[in-house]
């Protein structure tokens, strides 16, 4: 039997505890979405999953909404899981997303058309496992890209046309697509996307296109393709970036310099790594890798003081030159919600702790947050 002298030493306690509990969640529902603060600036996106998409992240819908009007899925519109096969598409979880966004009022961002990585070898080989021929595999990407930006003509947006095609020495990347067709393959898969929906807005997507010698290779592209009269629209920034690159002036230059071309910017897959990098600059190349070390994965049990100091000053840093250019800069994009949904947790080494994003494994805002927030005059 409980002691009433016991029960009444309880009762203030839960008391406290519950008013606590109350305000914390009080305090929560009070932060403000992403959306909102910036919506005189940009739209604000996120990379969503299909575990967020479907619901089993009970947490998912209501944060999505409350943060963001734009969405992208975070792969499954990428060719090895909408086509995997010569003969089938899998178009269940890219319906859901088009649904959910338009259902919502978002803008929906398709990811992607043509890319090097996660495409699946058959695409560039005939029944007998040769290669294919030029023309073979133009009428390939042509069929693709219509069944694919076909489908959801009138309802994705805009579509990530041609992603990475430039290598970090500023040359086109030496993939099949190029090897087979050649430079102008790039051209063809914007022809044939701007012939599946003529309304749909379309971006050329790449990482680490603010460095000097990736730009001129990106700007010599661009150029290229305003040449040949090919409808382009916007310029993709993805925004994988470290706590010391590329520079704050080299993403200032780089959205004027795109900009000043007659670009729409677009920040497509935002995140700033604040873990040891062990290459000699930031890699968004999904086949670098790096061995697991120890000495990699340093911050289990979360930032230490001195290392989320500067990593909330980058964000800050980062979006006050965001609003200097919103004029221009159509959708910030996260590549992801929170930092356990991160691609960065396993890239470039395997099962690290990451802490890329603005909100935590709860879904709680961190302080870089509340950092980010202040370039928006809140």
């Amino acid at each position: 039997m409980i002691k009433a002298s016991f029960l009444s030493f309880l009762s203030p306690l839960a008391g406290i505890l519950l008013f606590v509990a109350i305000s914390a969640t009080v305090c929560e529902a009070q932060e403000p979405g992403l959306k909102d603060v910036f919506k005189d600036y940009f739209r604000i996106g996120a990379a969503i999953n299909p575990k967020q998409l479907l619901g089993r992240d009970t947490l998912a819908h209501e944060f999505i909404l409350k943060h963001f009007n734009a969405i992208t899925s975070e792969d499954h519109m990428k060719y090895e899981r909408i086509h995997p096969k010569p003969d089938v598409y899998n178009f269940t979880i890219a319906d859901s997303l088009v649904a959910f966004g338009k259902r919502n009022n978002m803008f929906i961002e398709g990811h992607v058309l043509v890319w090097h990585s996660q495409t699946p070898d058959w695409v560039f080989k005939d029944s007998l496992g040769n290669p294919l021929t030029r023309d073979a595999l133009l009428a390939r990407m042509k069929d693709h890209i219509f069944n694919v930006a076909g489908r959801y003509k009138g309802k994705v947006n805009g579509w990530d046309v041609v992603n990475e095609a430039i290598d970090d020495r500023g040359q086109m990347r030496k993939s099949k697509y190029y090897e087979i067709i050649g430079e102008d393959y790039v051209q063809k898969a914007f022809e044939f996307a701007h012939e599946a929906d003529p309304d749909a807005e379309l971006y050329y997507n790449d990482y680490n296109i603010e460095v000097p010698v990736k730009r001129e290779g990106v700007i010599r592209l661009l150029k290229q393709l305003k040449e040949s009269g090919v409808r382009i629209d916007g310029v993709g920034l993805q925004g994988h970036y470290l706590l010391d690159f590329p520079t704050l002036a080299e993403i200032d230059s780089s959205i004027r310099i795109y900009s000043e071309m007659g670009f729409k910017i677009i920040i497509t897959e935002l995140d700033v790594d604040p873990l040891p990098n062990p290459f000699d600059q930031a890699y968004a190349d999904i086949q670098m890798r790096a061995e697991y070390k120890e000495i990699m994965n340093p911050y289990k049990n979360g930032l230490p003081d001195s290392v989320e100091t500067l990593y909330n000053k980058r964000y800050k840093d980062i979006f006050e030159i965001f609003v200097k250019y919103k004029d221009v800069i159509d959708r910030v994009t996260f590549w992801g919600l929170n930092d356990s949904y991160s691609w960065k947790n396993n890239f470039p080494i395997f099962g690290r702790t990451n802490y890329p994003l603005l909100f935590d494994r709860n879904y709680r805002p961190k302080p870089a947050f509340y950092e980010v927030i202040k370039t928006a005059g809140r």
